[in-house]
């Protein structure tokens, strides 16, 4: 199982090569925390079983992994510039499948209209602010909202 971390790394370098064709631009901190939320709950629907370990927090402005946060938030409100060395072999190959589906799908959007669309989904919504947001809310949101 992955981290948060690594699942956002790999949209950080996704995105990258992505901005190569001249058809992208930076993911602020903001979008990669709604990224997150879509990718892990588009897996659990998929495989019933987490595609990363940490937890999602419901914060004000939606689902957030706490440590990628932090990790991210010397950014502020702009754009991660990614430079690190990222091997997509660390990931199966179902797992670059989905990831590159979810960043198809979600990755169109900004960060605030993901944000938005957050906080239309139960999970956030049925969820106290601050605490975490309880997997199997998630994977039953998702499965009945997404992948059916």
């Amino acid at each position: 199982m992955h981290t948060a971390s690594d699942v956002a790394k790999w949209f950080l370098a996704h995105n990258r090569s992505v901005m190569d064709d001249g058809d992208s631009e930076y993911i602020s901190n903001l979008k990669i925390q709604k990224l997150l939320y879509y990718a892990q709950g588009t897996f659990l629907a998929i495989n019933d079983r987490p595609l990363f370990k940490d937890d999602i927090v419901a914060w004000k402005h939606g689902p957030v992994v706490e440590s990628v946060y932090r990790e991210y938030a010397y950014n502020g409100s702009n754009g991660i510039v990614f430079d690190e060395d990222f091997d997509f072999n660390s990931f199966a190959k179902e797992e670059n499948e989905l990831l590159t589906q979810v960043y198809d799908v979600f990755g169109q959007y900004s960060a605030w209209k993901l944000r938005n669309m957050t906080h239309e989904e139960t999970p956030w919504i049925e969820t106290q602010q601050s605490c975490v947001i309880a997997k199997d809310a998630i994977t039953d949101y998702f499965k009945r909202v997404y992948v059916e």
